[in-house]
This record gives structure tokens, C-alpha cells and sequence, in this order.
């Protein structure tokens, strides 16, 4: 686990200082995918799934 989370981070500090430069290229779009699958794979994923599903809903009662 201990790899895992490290590559998240590293990825997601060369996703954010792409995203802050607004370089979004071909090489962003691998990074944030990879960033996504290695969030996927760490412990916080099932807590970012309720998050996301609570957002959705709260969004489906508004409209």
C-alpha cells in the first residue's frame, strides 16, 4: 500500500502543476488516467464513491 500511495501522490503533484500550467496534452490526459487508477486502487476509494454517490444525489433532488 505503502507504494501505491506514493505514486498517487507523485501523480497527482505532476497532475496539479500540469493542470495549473493548463498543459493538457496527450501525456496529461495519461497522468490524470493513471492518477485515477492508482486513487482506485488505495483505501480512500470506497470513501470517494460515497462522496461522489451523496453528491449525485443530493444533485438529482435539486433538478
Amino acid at each position: 500500500m505503502a507504494v501505491s500511495l506514493s505514486t498517487v501522490v507523485l501523480l497527482g503533484i505532476v497532475l496539479f502543476f500540469m493542470l495549473r500550467q493548463r498543459v493538457l496534452s496527450p501525456g496529461g490526459a495519461s497522468v490524470a488516467a493513471l492518477f485515477g487508477f492508482c486513487l482506485a486502487s488505495t483505501g480512500m476509494a470506497p470513501t470517494i464513491t460515497d462522496a461522489i454517490g451523496s453528491i449525485a444525489d443530493e444533485l438529482s433532488r435539486i433538478g
